[in-house]
């Protein structure tokens, strides 16, 4: 198959390679997303029912406020985060969350800022492979 590359922004560095949990929707972690389990629990977002620990989560932008970042962090706390998450553009609460995670438990994921037009690119269930320098590696659409 054909490969695909987007050069992503990097917002954290770090390496993954994952299936894409993919939504246009943003998320809120606080009521959202249950750190014990890496489930979507927002039961009106259209990821609701499906696990994205382990997976590279790719949402427009997280949604609420810093409650976002406490939830985040406990997944970690958990190993119960997203392997990396992909948002449009620099997502200050996925940072800080990971930042924090890196500094009390020694555990990190890439966080990676994409551009509107590669963001669609990017489709559920595509095996995604992030390299340290922000690209993002998988199989062209047929």
């Amino acid at each position: 198959m054909n490969k695909e590359i987007i050069r992503a922004r990097v917002v954290l560095p770090g390496t993954a390679k994952a299936e894409a949990l993919v939504s246009n929707e943003p998320l809120s972690f606080w009521g959202g997303y249950d750190q014990h389990t890496g489930e979507i629990i927002d039961r009106r977002h259209p990821l609701s029912g499906q696990i994205a620990a382990g997976k590279i989560l790719v949402l427009p932008f997280s949604r609420g406020s810093s409650t976002t970042t406490a939830i985040l962090l406990e997944a970690f706390k958990s190993k119960n985060a997203p392997a990396a998450i992909l948002t449009i553009g620099t997502d200050s609460f996925f940072a800080l969350a990971t930042i924090v995670a890196e500094e009390l438990y020694q555990l990190s994921i890439p966080i990676l800022a994409l551009e509107e037009k590669d963001f669609d690119k990017i489709e559920n269930g595509q095996v995604l492979e992030i390299n340290e320098g922000g690209e993002i590696l998988f199989d062209k659409k047929a």
